[in-house]
């Protein structure tokens, strides 16, 4: 593995020649910045400084051109960090223009901006020289793009995963509520979203409702949708709980209107999810071998995999790569690097999980990590391993 860093250093290095312009671009919201250097780390010509929109990139593209006409360079490099969404643009122009875009690493660039003036300033002109020259000494990486289906799904899964959060958050929410005004709602329904518990919650979410209704009155309405899996022992312990309670009876009209919204808020927030799920599972149909991967499609934000050349490429954009902090004969703890998409590492790491508890070579090979002899992993390390 040693090794093939270092071959893999090697040609990111070899890549840059004598013809070559890197470019190391600082990327704002509305100004970017740019600067250049030949293969050696010497600065060409004065920065460049653009706008984030046609006539700004236009400008950066006849920029970079004439410092090549002007060195004799033919080949382009452009770096920058991937830190945010407002690089996103720049990169797909820069791509129709044919101009390579590699991305380097933000840690990278925190850790060597004392060496290019020996002080702790930071600026958007002297960012984008530190990124040219670690794009130069080989520290970067290409990334690749999704186009196509890949792109439209990794929009859908991320739009998802925005849907998600707020979707427990609406959950949250709802379950404070009931704390404050309904405490013993939760040994009734366990689970506030079965059908019969969001009626209630719908129609008579007060504890003074549902005394007022009786226990036949609550059995009466759940009865109009719901023929099976409710009658009146529920209702009865329904009203029973009412009874007893010690929630808030101060401020119920306004209490009762906020839960109202909660209850709309997590009801978009489900059809959303079902939306966003219907239309990637659309979109994998389309795409080779995915039928066995519907349950991890969050996985192909990673694009084209005929893209990547060894497996731990995708290993290390999950941030799974192992780290070691050894010196001497001293021998550090080993983990991993964190360093790369968390929710790719998310998604892998809950696909995981099943496969550990019902598929036999996995959990085969999971009770061997825990109990061997030598070097024995526990649980969260060899679930990381697999």
């Amino acid at each position: 593995m040693r090794e093939a860093l270092k071959q893999k250093q090697n040609q990111r290095i070899t890549r840059i020649t004598e013809k070559t312009l890197v470019i190391g671009a600082d990327i704002a919201k509305k100004v970017h910045v740019a600067r250049v250097v030949d293969f050696r780390g010497i600065e060409l010509g004065n920065d460049c400084v653009f706008h984030n929109d046609q006539q700004g990139l236009t400008k950066l593209v006849t920029w970079m051109k004439e410092l090549g006409q002007i060195h004799e360079k033919t080949d382009i490099l452009f770096g920058l960090e991937p830190t945010g969404h407002y690089g996103f643009p720049l990169a797909a122009f820069l791509k129709e223009q044919g101009i390579r875009v590699v991305m380097v690493n933000p840690h990278h660039v925190n850790k060597s901006k004392e060496l290019e003036d020996n002080s702790q300033t930071k600026s958007d002109y002297k960012d984008a020289k530190v990124i040219a020259n670690l794009i130069k000494d080989g520290k970067y990486s290409e990334p690749h793009l999704p186009t196509k289906e890949y792109a439209e799904l990794r929009i859908l899964m991320n739009f998802r995963e925005k849907i998600m959060v707020s979707l427990n958050q609406a959950k949250t929410r709802i379950t404070a509520w009931l704390d404050r005004y309904f405490p013993e709602y939760s040994q009734v329904f366990k689970d506030w979203e079965g059908k019969a518990s969001q009626m209630a919650l719908r129609q008579f979410p007060t504890p003074e409702e549902i005394v007022s209704l009786g226990a036949s009155g609550v059995l009466t309405h759940w009865k109009t949708e719901i023929k099976r899996g409710v009658g009146i022992k529920r209702a009865e312990q329904l009203y029973a709980a009412a009874t007893v309670s010690i929630g808030l009876t101060e401020g119920l009209t306004a209490a009762r209107i906020e839960l109202t919204a909660l209850l709309d808020q997590y009801d978009l927030y489900c059809k959303q999810e079902e939306t966003m799920m219907a239309n990637a599972l659309q979109i994998l149909e389309d795409i080779p071998g995915t039928q066995q991967m519907l349950t991890v499609a969050g996985f192909l934000e990673v694009g084209d995999l005929s893209n990547y050349d060894h497996g731990q490429q995708v290993i290390r954009l999950a941030g799974l790569n192992l780290t070691e902090n050894s010196s001497g004969i001293r021998k550090g703890m080993t983990g991993i690097s964190k360093r790369g998409r968390s929710r790719l590492r998310g998604i892998l790491f809950r696909a995981i999980l099943p496969m550990v508890t019902k598929n036999k070579e996995f959990k085969a090979l999971h009770e061997y990590y825990i109990t061997r002899k030598q070097n024995p992993l526990k649980k969260k390390q060899s679930i990381i391993a697999l």
